[in-house]
């Protein structure tokens, strides 16, 4: 099922843009759904959502190639969550995050938000409002990867 969130594109430095908008983008979510079979084993399943409830888990797959002819450097890729789901993770890709509309970037354990009463406290998960990928790395011509983070329908 393709998602209703939109995925904006963005590369550092001017000159790369065209190299940029090469780069193919598909994405996906899925409900990750725990089964036990037979034997007692449990298996995850992931299946296309039809009906998402609260507390259900989201898997949601970032499909990118790079189309054209040459490297795209320094590619970024900024993805605003859905307000319906808290962030749960991405996994071992480390993507930085916002907690506050995107305008400011970290690690989720380095950002701190201000509270009514002027005093700061850690982000959460639930305070996640973006997610980017920098790559480090040019993405050579034909070259595909994937990302992929977790949440949780509020």
């Amino acid at each position: 099922m393709r998602t209703a969130f939109l995925l904006l594109l963005a590369a550092l430095l001017p000159g790369q843009a065209l190299a940029a908008n090469q780069v193919a983008l598909d994405n996906s979510v899925f409900i990750e759904r725990v089964t036990t079979d037979p034997a007692g084993k449990q298996r995850v399943l992931l299946e296309e959502p039809k009906v998402v409830v609260p507390g259900d888990r989201l898997v949601f797959v970032l499909n990118y190639r790079n189309a054209g002819a040459q490297a795209a450097d320094k590619f970024v890729i900024t993805n605003p969550l859905p307000s319906a789901v808290r962030f749960a993770d991405a996994g071992d890709t480390h993507p930085l995050v916002s907690v506050d509309g995107g305008r400011g970037w970290g690690q989720l354990g380095e950002l701190t938000i201000q509270q009514a009463d002027g005093t700061r406290r850690a982000a959460q998960p639930a305070d996640v409002t973006h997610i980017r990928w920098a790559f480090q790395k040019p993405i050579p011509a034909g070259a595909s990867g994937k990302l992929m983070f977790r949440g949780v329908v509020k």
